[in-house]
Formats: C-alpha cells, sequence, structure tokens
C-alpha cells in the first residue's frame, strides 16, 4: 500500500465504506473538492476499486485501502502507514452493517457484529488520526448515523444503538478537539435511495414514511457531508444533522 501524495493536493481525506452507495458517492465529492481520497473497503475491495478507477478517470485521485475496521490492530497498522505522509485532515466514518432481528429473537453475534463496525471502527479509525490532525491544527471528522438511531425502528436495536452511540461520541470528541480547529459532526440519513432501500421499500411505502414523499438521493447526503469537511464548515460542531425529507 503507497500513499505518495501529489504535489497538487491540499488534504487527504479518508471514506470508511466506500464500496456502499453512499460511501461511494462522499468519496466522489470530495475528490472534485480537489482532496487525495482513501477508499476503504473491506469485504467489497473490487467495488472500492472501480470508484477509484472512475475518480481517476474524471481527473481527481484516490486510492483503495483495505482493512478490517473491526480489528484494531489491523485497522492502527494501516493508518500508522498512512499516516507516514503526513496527517489525513478529513475522516469520514461511513462505515455500518445491518443484520435486523427483533431483540427478543437476536443472536449474540448479530448484536456485535453490529456495534463492532459502527462503533468500535469508529474508535479504531478515529483515535490513530488525532494527534497529527491537532498538531496541522485542522481537522474534519463525519460520522454518518441513520434516522434509526434518532427515532428507533423494529428489529433494529443494535443498529439504533450502535449509531446512536456515535451521536454522544461526536459531541464529546467535538469539545475535547474544538480548540485545535477539529471539528466533529453526524449526519443522520433517513430513507435513501440505493441498493439497501430499493430492497426494503416500494415507492408506495416510501410515501408514508417520508413527509416529503420520496426517496433522498446518495449525492444530496454527499453535499451535505462534503460541505461539513470544508473550511466554510468551520464554526459547525459537535452536530447531529438529519437529512431525511423531514422524518423527524
Amino acid at each position: 500500500m503507497t500513499t505518495a501524495r501529489p504535489a497538487n493536493t491540499t488534504r487527504r481525506a479518508l471514506v470508511t465504506g466506500a464500496s456502499g452507495d453512499i460511501g461511494a458517492t462522499i468519496c466522489r465529492e470530495l475528490a472534485a473538492q480537489g482532496c487525495f481520497v482513501y477508499a476503504h473497503a473491506h469485504a467489497n475491495a473490487e467495488r472500492a476499486q472501480a470508484l477509484v478507477d472512475e475518480i481517476q478517470s474524471n481527473g481527481g485521485t484516490a486510492q483503495v485501502v483495505t482493512f478490517d475496521l473491526t480489528d484494531a490492530a489491523a485497522t492502527r497498522a494501516a493508518i500508522e502507514t498512512l499516516l507516514a505522509d503526513g496527517p489525513i485532515e478529513v475522516l469520514v466514518h461511513n462505515a455500518g452493517i445491518h443484520d435486523d432481528a427483533p431483540l427478543a429473537g437476536m443472536r449474540d453475534e448479530q448484536w456485535h457484529r453490529v456495534i463492532d463496525v459502527s462503533l468500535h471502527g469508529f474508535f479504531h479509525i478515529t483515535q490513530p488520526l488525532l494527534l497529527l490532525m491537532a498538531r496541522a491544527r485542522f481537522g474534519r471528522i463525519v460520522a454518518v448515523s441513520s434516522v434509526a438511531a434518532v427515532l428507533g425502528n423494529r428489529g433494529q436495536v443494535n443498529y439504533a444503538a450502535a449509531k446512536s452511540a456515535l451521536h454522544g461520541a461526536a459531541k464529546s470528541l467535538a469539545r475535547e478537539m474544538a480548540s485545535r480547529g477539529i471539528t466533529v459532526n453526524v449526519v443522520a440519513p433517513g430513507v435513501i435511495a440505493g441498493r439497501v432501500a430499493d430492497a426494503a421499500f416500494d415507492s408506495e411505502q416510501i410515501k408514508q414514511l417520508v413527509p416529503a414523499g420520496r426517496a433522498g438521493t446518495a449525492t444530496e447526503v454527499a453535499s451535505l457531508i462534503a460541505y461539513l469537511c470544508s473550511d466554510a464548515a468551520g464554526y459547525i460542531n459537535g452536530q447531529v444533522i438529519g437529512i431525511n425529507g423531514g422524518m423527524g
């Protein structure tokens, strides 16, 4: 894994869960801002590589990085390799998984697996980046949550627990790091068009669930995140921002 930094790139960004619909669009938006984007993947490295090829063909700069966020040692080793060339100034922790079941019938592994990716993964990926961000006196951290963390959802006690925990973590970390020019925010999408939502909802269900009467788009989510990662958003800190068409 080589990490040579292009001379014309001002900032490096790391996006976890880059192989999904929202993660890929976040990578595209950050690359369009001029960031060198590290597109993280674990099980879907080929999809992430196709994304990187697309970004490069459009004049951007990006690279795939692969490691298991739930493995603390593997994540730290990967991050230390990236940090050898300097700080990563932008982090978007987008990785997350569903493993739905009513809590009364949920298996231990379903609970732990979902918590491990979203919450423990946040710690594993964020903690090694903070010291160099602080020294650079600049950092942008965005965690991607869900409307389920705000409203709850049947069959998703594990997922809602994992994502809502990010809200408290982000608010606390924002207080710790704000004086160093580092912002930490959460974006909580609702029903967003893509592989997951398309498999779960039809158009009539979406009209019933969402006051706006439609699913959101990955571009709408990614545009918000890209703004939060920009210089212009330096005074937005410790916030949980819903993007859900009025669901709550």
